[in-house]
């Protein structure tokens, strides 16, 4: 078994929700939603994150606007939707359920050793 694999697909089970979380302050361009995954270690390729964003947007949980830039071409920033805002909702409460989960089997596994 990879264990590179493994951590991989761990990353890519909560990307939609890391990308949703950057989302809901502020509209961001593609690259500064890179780059805020990247420095969270979350190791993201640009091909990996243009057809989600995609498949956010068809769901109705993004919607985008084209803004001039004064470094090159016209930029798409995302922005979540009231529908993609109370889905985060709902992924928040998920994610800390999940998380508290986890951390009782991890740590009770920990303490019997």
């Amino acid at each position: 078994m990879n264990i590179e694999n493994t951590k991989a697909q761990m990353r890519k089970g909560v990307l939609e929700y890391c990308i949703l979380s950057i989302l809901q302050e502020e509209d961001k361009y593609t690259s500064e939603i890179l780059d805020t995954l990247k420095n969270a270690k979350m190791l993201v390729v640009e091909g990996t994150i243009y057809p989600l964003l995609t498949r956010l947007k068809n769901a109705g949980l993004l919607n985008y606007r084209w803004e001039e830039s004064t470094s090159g071409p016209p930029r798409k920033y995302y922005g979540l939707t009231e529908t993609g805002k109370m889905f985060l909702k709902e992924l928040d409460s998920t994610w800390d359920e999940l998380r508290n989960a986890v951390n009782l089997v991890t740590n009770a596994k920990k303490v019997k050793k």
